[in-house]
């Protein structure tokens, strides 16, 4: 069996998810799939892409819920129900069960920043570490008979000939509604570890008792359109775009 680090790491990297902008738009999941297929590690296959029963190692994943807070007090617009997309990967645990429960040392914490990966020249595709992360955070990858997870792409954000401003895991580059944020949360001064103070981050499952490092921002209570924005009752005195508009309008 793999033993954790004995002391804390001097660094603590990992990513913070504002579920309050995520969009689902799958950017992340893409971006993740391309540069963890060419990059750290071996490529992540797909089975028949184009055939009936599609599968595919991604290490990146979107969900999608319709959520009705408790109580049931009004959060959206049209009622009292609302969508959060909630993007999934390894959480990079402190007590990482998929690093104590492998049998040949292949998954591992690093004791510098506390980045979880494996070894795929160790791994012999047991599966044991995909029973004992209760994230569903472990993929086994077909094609390489290995199990695959998020490197929090610890061959960019160490990789000195790319820009320092590319120096961020592939999903948080990518990101258009900037939903995901990357840092050193043993810093009480970087950008994640203020967000999580100030918003109120929290951990997934935090009852398996794993101290997941990646953290969650809730999404925050919505209001009325109608109760923010005064409307007003016709275009009179409209100018610029919303003239035109109107009068563009008019003519359908």
């Amino acid at each position: 069996m793999t033993s954790l680090p004995s002391l804390p790491p001097p660094k603590k990297l990992g990513l913070v998810i504002d579920l309050d902008v995520c969009v689902g738009c799958h950017a992340c999941v893409i971006s993740c799939k391309e540069w963890n297929t060419g990059g750290y590690g071996a490529a992540l296959s797909d089975q028949e892409p184009y055939g009936s029963a599609v599968s595919g190692t991604f290490l990146n994943r979107i969900h999608t819920f319709e959520v009705v807070p408790e109580g049931g007090e009004i959060v959206g617009e049209a009622g009292d129900a609302r969508i959060v997309h909630f993007p999934k990967s390894c959480l990079h645990c402190e007590d990482a069960p998929c690093v104590t429960v492998c049998p040949t040392g292949a998954s591992y914490k690093r004791s510098a920043d506390g980045i979880v990966l494996v070894d795929e020249d160790k791994c012999i595709g047991c599966g044991l570490c995909a029973w004992a992360c209760p994230y569903g955070a472990r993929e086994m990858d077909l094609a390489a008979g290995v199990m695959k997870k998020c490197t929090l792409c610890v061959d960019r954000i160490y990789n000195e000939t790319l820009q320092e401003i590319d120096r961020v895991p592939s999903c948080v580059r990518t990101c258009p509604a900037n939903a995901r944020h990357y840092g050193d949360f043993a810093d009480p001064q970087s950008n994640v570890s203020i967000m999580v103070l100030e918003r109120g981050g929290i951990d997934l499952m935090p009852e398996q008792g794993t101290r997941p490092v990646n953290k969650y921002l809730p999404p925050r209570p919505r209001k009325s359109l109608a109760s923010t924005i005064p409307l007003a009752e016709n275009s009179d005195g409209a100018k610029g775009f919303f003239a035109w508009l109107d009068g563009m309008l008019d003519r359908i």
